[in-house]
């Protein structure tokens, strides 16, 4: 009953981000750990998905505007071993700067997003907690993400 109770509550705070480790467009080794006291968005997406091509220049934009009040964007590339080369050139053509992390075997997508549905959002904030979930992309969703984005880099109230 308490089980049923928490799942019907609809509490946007799942609990604590588990940490991972994945390679970045460089090679170089990235773990969440890393970015400890910062608000972190993990954006899962892939080079084929339409919708996630459509949010990434808004997520951007939010990464260039908020990177100095300690957010950062991690976008996480879902494609797999024979789409990956894809990935760098698409990025570099669009200008993104916000570090992009490879998940070819869908081990981290699969600890947030167990359905794999793509774009998928989360939120986590200074404490390392998953402060919000978001499946899919529609246009205005932007709009409700930066205003989650914006109360976690607010500073406490006392």
């Amino acid at each position: 009953m308490l089980a049923l109770s928490l799942l019907l509550s609809g509490s946007a705070l799942a609990g604590d981000a588990p940490d991972f480790s994945l390679r970045n467009t460089e090679n170089d080794d990235v773990k969440l750990s890393e970015f400890e006291g910062q608000v972190v968005l993990l954006s899962f997406w892939a080079t084929w998905c339409v919708p996630c091509q459509v949010e990434m220049p808004k997520l951007q934009e939010m990464h260039s505007e908020l990177a100095d009040q300690g957010f950062t964007v991690l976008a996480i590339s879902t494609d797999d071993s024979r789409s990956k080369s894809r990935v760098k050139p698409m990025i570099k053509s669009k200008g993104y700067t916000f570090p992009v992390l490879y998940d070819t075997d869908t081990k981290v997508v699969t600890q947030y997003n167990p359905e794999k549905t793509l774009p998928y959002t989360v939120l986590i904030d200074r404490e390392g907690n998953v402060a919000y979930k978001h499946s899919g992309y529609s246009e205005g969703d932007e709009v409700h993400l930066r205003e989650e984005v914006d109360k976690l880099l607010a500073p406490a109230s006392e």
